[in-house]
């Protein structure tokens, strides 16, 4: 089967820097995609390229064979690309309940937002806090509340921006049993993470980017043996 997203020869550039150069990737249904570099790679700018934030140079963004690389941010959404931001955007003074309401009313269903937002809490553990501030979560909490905004617009391709910062062990053994059961019910996920652990549990293959351009991919084993990424990522850490 052809990928759902597809990501082709992607160039995004600032001034004279260029942030992406020629950056491609592939994520299928069924599988969690890994996106892993250092700081500064470019994996935040290719998450906003593919969402809709930002227009490449060059290149092209296919969701499910449809190029939609001059769609805006809203149509992406309702075509089933949904994402999480490395910086928390939660709307701090509404409960954890109303953050998802939001979201799964801009969702394909609006008749079913309460529903489905209801759903979400109780899969992702949130029903306990739903009442809650969002800005009175520990950080790791918030994170999930995040994920669950993301998830009440019911995607076909998640787009997850570091979501295991601030979560505790059981907190990020917990993430990594949803993110295989997300893919096993046939979504596309793709993670942006720098816990590495979690990276190498739960991706079917993951994508190296150092300066704005792929420098490896594969699966976690042979990512983990690659010199090119241990040298420009790994390190002997």
């Amino acid at each position: 089967m052809p990928p759902l997203l597809r990501v082709d020869e992607i160039t995004v550039a600032f001034g004279g820097r260029r942030a992406l150069d020629g950056v491609s990737l592939a994520a299928a249904a069924g599988r969690v995609t890994g996106l892993i570099g250092p700081n500064g790679a470019g994996k935040s700018t290719l998450f906003d390229t593919v969402s809709g934030l930002r227009r490449p140079q060059t290149g092209r963004v296919l969701l499910d064979g449809r190029d939609i690389t001059r769609e805006g941010p809203a149509r992406r959404a309702r075509r089933g690309l949904s994402r999480t931001f490395q910086h928390l955007e939660l709307f701090g003074r509404l409960s954890v309940r109303d953050n998802l309401l939001v979201a799964a009313e801009l969702g394909p269903d609006l008749r079913h937002a309460t529903r489905t937002t209801d759903a979400v809490l109780e899969r992702l553990g949130l029903t306990g806090t739903a009442d809650a501030p969002a800005d009175a979560l520990p950080t790791g909490i918030a994170r999930l509340v995040e994920v669950g905004r993301a998830l009440v617009q019911e995607p076909r391709v998640l787009l997850l921006d570091e979501p295991a910062a601030g979560q505790d062990a059981e907190e990020t053994e917990a993430f990594a049993a949803l993110l295989r059961a997300l893919a096993a019910e046939g979504m596309a996920v793709v993670l942006v993470e720098h816990d590495m652990s979690l990276v190498m549990a739960v991706c079917d293959d993951v994508y190296v980017l150092d300066l704005g351009r792929v420098v490896a991919c594969g699966p976690p084993a042979r990512i983990q043996q690659d010199e090119t990424v241990l040298a420009a990522y790994l390190g002997e850490a």
